[in-house]
């Protein structure tokens, strides 16, 4: 109840008033106790009272059983009691303003966020990966952004893997080594994680947290209840979503400083879920976060069963407590009821050990922070009642909380704007159509370079052809003018022959004729010579 601009949570067996200034509620806080203790009453309590204070509250339903937010409580007989006791004054059961959201789009305005904002540290906790697998993952994400690859939903995401398996040796010296092992390990779980329904979560319109940061007409906070108990059977990645969620609210809300009273609270049930076997870089950036959300005006508060569930500098940031009973049957038990009542400033009225093992349903031991931000000593509290109704409710009560939101429709219609899938699917066609006008053009220029090759040859041949028919002409041509040479020389010869024979017949009839008087002239001269020898001339 809000009262005297005071959040009431509890109060004592002599009437002493527990409540959380609003100043202070973003401080931080944390319910623990054992199941069936009274932590989700005790959470139902806080949330109607920040939003009587104006406060806007978001939490998740893991169980269905605090969407009775959204309907008039009743006052039964052990409310009656519980009033009663606690000398309750003012007290009326009502209705608060509730906002139903679903991961899933089925009992609540669909709650989307794109790949890219996720991110990959957050999607490496959904997906369980490695150290190294996550390195992989990173190397995608880096890729895809560097080159304008929109990831919106996994279809692109598995996209941009393949694309960065297939061109590893490509990317590997800028951004670090790409093994193909971690690639399908990844490949693998997106598979896993999108049977368990989270191609629902990835797309667009993504949700804008700033519809968390909204009050209605009487100026009461939104009570905004995420539908979480198919995705509590998930639990990786219910407390991925929920991590992812506040480190947007973290990333998108601005520097407010200390204000008098949040500008939301932010609940994060079974938070143990979180913390399970959370390497150290991871636990860092979570640390960071608590401490530095409350001067965004956020206030976060944690539930689970104990307080070990939450690391110790997570644990430090944490002001405002609300302890319920715990169970001590075993030495780890024993350990963390032990730790729970070390948390606590002391009072010596009763031991706070004992106590925590002596409180009964609906009893918690309480400690807020005081106007200066001191913790206060822990005082044994009954938890007061809720004021709407405790418990599940039907579609139809649902649905008409659904249809009358002011959201109704904003997110409904699911949007497929170009990303990189797509992008990837033009490139690859883009390539393939290249690869085919080059295969095309490198077939077209070996179909001309074989024509020329079969001009050229044939050329040549019709060359040696004529070239032969040349010689053969010309040695014909020879040959004749030889035989024509040959037969004119027998001509000659023959003319010759003819012609010396002629001239010998003539020859011989001239000489017979010359002959006689060649021999009577002759002898006269030789005598003549010889004559003139013996005459000594």
């Amino acid at each position: 109840m809000y009262i005297d601009k005071r959040l009431l949570i509890g109060k004592t067996d002599d009437g002493k008033e527990l409540a959380i200034l609003p100043q202070m509620a973003n401080r931080h806080g944390i319910i623990t106790g054992a199941s069936g203790s009274g932590k989700t009453i005790t959470l139902k309590v806080m949330a109607e009272s920040f939003s009587d204070a104006g406060v806007p509250v978001f939490l998740a339903d893991v169980k269905g059983d605090l969407a009775g937010t959204a309907c008039v409580g009743e006052i039964n007989e052990n409310i009656e009691k519980r009033l009663k006791k606690l000398d309750l004054k003012g007290f009326e059961a009502k209705q608060y303003p509730v906002r139903f959201w679903d991961l899933y789009g089925q009992s609540g305005h669909p709650v989307r966020a794109t790949v890219e904002s996720v991110g990959p540290e957050v999607l490496s906790i959904m997906l369980g990966l490695s150290e190294a697998q996550e390195g992989n993952l990173a190397i995608a994400f880096a890729i895809a952004k560097d080159e304008n690859l929109a990831l919106i939903d996994l279809k692109d995401l598995r996209a941009v893997l393949q694309y960065v398996s297939e061109n590893r040796d490509k990317y590997s010296t800028r951004y670090g080594n790409i093994t193909t092992q971690s690639i399908g390990v990844i490949q693998r779980s997106l598979l896993t994680l999108e049977n368990q329904g989270a191609d629902h979560f990835f797309g667009q319109p993504a949700l804008s947290v700033n519809d968390f940061f909204s009050v209605d007409s009487d100026g009461r906070g939104v009570i905004n209840i995420l539908h979480a108990v198919t995705l509590f059977e998930s639990p990786d990645m219910y407390a991925a979503f929920l991590l992812w969620l506040l480190s947007t609210l973290f990333s998108t809300s601005p520097e407010v400083g200390d204000l008098d009273k949040p500008k939301l609270v932010f609940f994060f049930d079974e938070a143990h879920l979180l913390f399970h076997d959370m390497p150290a870089y991871r636990l860092k950036r979570i640390t960071q976060i608590v401490k530095l959300i409350r001067s965004r005006g956020i206030g976060l508060y944690f539930i689970s069963q104990s307080p070990t569930d939450v690391p110790d500098e997570v644990l430090a940031q944490l002001g405002n407590r609300v302890q319920h009973s715990l169970r001590a049957y075993t030495p780890s038990e024993q350990k963390a009821v032990h730790a729970a009542a070390q948390s606590f400033r002391v009072n010596e009225k009763f031991d706070t050990e004992k106590a925590i093992l002596e409180l009964g349903t609906g009893e918690a031991l309480i400690s807020f922070q005081d106007e200066k931000g001191a913790p206060s000593i822990v005082e044994r509290a009954t938890i007061l009642p809720p004021q709407s109704k405790m418990g599940a409710i039907d579609d139809i009560t649902r649905n008409k909380v659904i249809n009358m939101s002011p959201l109704c429709g904003k997110y409904d219609e699911e949007q497929n704007p170009e990303s990189a899938a797509e992008i990837i699917q033009q490139k690859a066609e883009t390539k393939a159509a290249e690869e085919q006008a080059r295969l095309e053009e490198e077939a077209a220029e070996k179909q001309r370079i074989a024509a020329d090759k079969a001009a050229e040859k044939a050329a040549q041949e019709q060359a040696k052809l004529a070239e032969k028919e040349r010689i053969a002409a010309e040695k014909a041509a020879e040959k004749l003018a030889n035989e024509r040479a040959k037969q004119a020389e027998k001509e000659r010869i023959a003319a010759e022959k003819a012609k010396a024979k002629q001239k010998s017949s003539a020859d011989r009839f001239l000489g017979n004729v010359l002959g006689s008087a060649g021999s009577a002239i002759g002898r006269n001269i030789t005598n003549k010579i010889f004559k003139d020898i013996f005459k000594g001339k």
